[in-house]
């Protein structure tokens, strides 16, 4: 039951106890009175002020939780007071549209907004590149290769489609942008980074302007996550959620320069990353909560655990009372508890009560959270705007996304072979990324590991695109496996890599080699005598020096996401390649770590990238 808010009848001992769960007596007078907080023309932190002298430890402890959807129903999101809900990768609404996803979470804000104090909560979910987890959005090309582009202005742009996208399905916390500096390929997540430079995130950090736009309360708007912070790009052997194993000076000069960055644009909140740092887990450190990113930096948002994050402080499975204290005085406002939210809740409580967890602690992580939801406009607008969905997954936003694809391919190597004539050619097209979306999108797709498939998301794969700009005369024929390549073939294309994956699922310690079926096909097509073009679709450089003798073209595609045919565009000459490497390429798997300025003579260096001769 909710604390008594009057001061009617209240012996000294309720009220020792009410004062001690952090609750302010409002007077009977007032209480027919419109309360300050509902009031959208008092400023922001007159509100915030003045909501938090209404709320009881319990009001407190819920604002400071977020819960999976899957767990929590919004009756009983309510009942616990969360503060946020949130879809973790896959989890979605059936059916998977932007109907759908409005009526779920309008139903969570409906639950929550009739509580007694009516606190909103706000929605997140990943947005890693595009609105990933809703179907039919429109998914960008991954982080790495927006690096090559080198295109901050674009960059924007593609946050603002993603902000309006999700906002049209009432998500307004996109958890993005990442600003991982990774400086070993073997990570899982190195296509999430946009260069193993800090420089590369720093420029493209202005993604957060998209996200958040002008104002946050604007319907088109939601708020950007900076993460991880920090130093997930830099583990030892790259290995996800690793220790990463370097000085303070170190960390400064590489890991936190896109952080500063992401401040400066005014980001709203920021992820704890699951590394360690020289053996102290993140979601613990209080140095680096507090003192590095508030104190230091003047972060002034709300820091957010990542999912489960403060179960690994002590390296045992689930979260103990220790750590709940660690990490909340470490400087964690909000955590991220997907299915023992109740347990959370109560255990915070209690470590207030027991006076492990200061009651200012609580406070600050209140004030910063709600301080975002009112500049949210969340108190006013907490439903859907459902008129966004006019253009959710549109032809102008795909067209966007193709520009993309455009600006993101390298060109590494070229005897001669490319572009391709679009008219009386003879084109031989091979390979499992060809005509496979799902293989084209990467990891967090619809799901969080991805998967494959050639029509998984709407869009283009590049075989369409390479069909779609034939020619007059031009004969574009495809198998997968190469059979059928024959000397009556002017030119042959092999589109291999990677398929899926995300995080963890995705370290590659024994080394970055094509798959066996990658290698029997560029061996099949080479040994036919045709010219042959490679295209690698993957989330990292690959150790290919083995096959690049036997390509007298080699393009570096990334993951592109919907649009393959904006590989083709570059492919054909319609759009001369300006990509540039923003990570070394190394000369082989043993190389690794490998990266600008360390000595180390890469296939390719940091920044190579080829045009067509005009």
């Amino acid at each position: 039951m909710p604390l008594l808010r009057t001061t009617r009848s209240l012996r000294t001992t309720a009220l020792a106890g009410l004062l001690l769960a952090g609750t302010a007596l409002v007077p009977m007078a007032s209480a027919a009175a419109t309360p300050l907080y509902r009031d959208p023309r008092a400023s922001v932190a007159d509100r915030v002020t003045d909501l938090m002298a209404r709320m009881t430890l319990d009001d407190k402890a819920g604002q400071m939780t977020e819960g999976e959807r899957g767990a929590a129903t919004p009756a009983q999101a309510a009942a616990a007071r969360l503060g946020s809900i949130l879809s973790g990768g896959g989890s979605t609404p059936s059916p998977n549209t932007p109907q759908a996803w409005a009526d779920m979470i309008d139903a969570y804000q409906r639950a929550a907004t009739s509580t007694g104090l009516g606190i909103p909560i706000v929605y997140g979910s990943d947005t890693v590149h595009g609105h990933n987890n809703a179907a039919g959005a429109t998914i960008f090309p991954h982080n790495i290769g927006l690096g090559a582009a080198n295109d901050p202005q674009l960059v924007e742009q593609i946050g603002a489609i993603t902000a309006r996208e999700s906002a049209a399905t009432g998500v307004k916390w996109g958890f993005a942008p990442c600003l991982c500096v990774a400086r070993d390929d073997r990570w899982g997540r190195t296509y999430e980074s946009y260069g193993e430079v800090p420089a590369n995130a720093v420029a493209n950090s202005v993604i957060i302007e998209g996200l958040q736009g002008s104002s946050l309360a604007d319907t088109t708007s939601i708020m950007a996550t900076a993460k991880h912070f920090i130093g997930d790009g830099g583990t030892t052997g790259g290995v996800d959620q690793g220790n990463t194993q370097i000085g303070i000076d170190e960390l400064r000069k590489i890991h936190l320069p896109p952080f500063q960055a992401a401040i400066a644009h005014g980001a709203g909140s920021v992820m704890i990353s699951y590394n360690s740092w020289n053996g102290v887990k993140d979601h613990g450190n209080k140095f680096l909560i507090t003192d590095l990113l508030k104190t230091e930096l003047g972060f002034s948002g709300y820091v957010v655990s990542d999912w489960n994050g403060i179960d690994q402080i002590d390296g045992r499975s689930g979260f103990t009372a220790a750590e709940v204290s660690q990490a909340v005085n470490a400087g964690i406002d909000m955590v991220m508890v997907p299915n023992d939210y109740l347990k959370f809740v109560s255990t915070l409580k209690a470590e207030v009560l027991n006076g492990h967890v200061p009651m200012s602690r609580i406070d600050d992580a209140n004030r910063r959270i709600l301080t975002k939801k009112f500049e949210l406009g969340l108190f006013e607008h907490p439903y859907t705007d459902r008129s966004l969905q006019n253009d959710f997954g549109s032809a102008a936003h795909h067209a966007v996304a193709r520009q993309a694809v455009r600006e993101s391919q390298v060109l590494l190597k070229n005897e001669g072979v490319l572009p391709l004539a679009k008219q009386d050619n003879r084109i031989f097209v091979a390979g499992k990324n060809a005509n496979d979306l799902g293989n084209q999108a990467g990891g967090w797709t619809l799901t969080w590991q991805g998967q494959s498939g050639t029509r998984v998301i709407p869009g283009t794969t590049i075989l369409d695109g390479i069909k779609a700009g034939a020619g007059k005369g031009t004969v574009v024929t495809y198998d997968r496996a190469g059979s059928g390549i024959d000397s009556g073939y002017k030119v042959a294309v092999a589109v291999v890599g990677e398929t899926p994956y995300a995080e963890g699922q995705g370290d590659r310690p024994g080394g970055l080699g094509l798959d066996a079926e990658d290698v029997a096909l560029i061996g099949k097509l080479k040994a036919s005598g045709v010219p042959l073009v490679v295209v690698t679709v993957s989330g990292r450089p690959l150790d290919i020096a083995a096959q690049l003798p036997s390509a007298k073209g080699l393009v570096a595609a990334w993951l592109p996401g919907s649009e393959g045919a904006g590989v083709a565009d570059v492919l054909y000459g319609d759009y001369n390649p300006t990509g540039k490497l923003s990570f070394t390429w190394p000369a082989s798997s043993s190389q690794e770590p490998v990266n600008t300025g360390d000595g180390k003579q890469g296939l390719f260096p940091y920044g190579f990238g080829l045009s067509y001769p005009r």
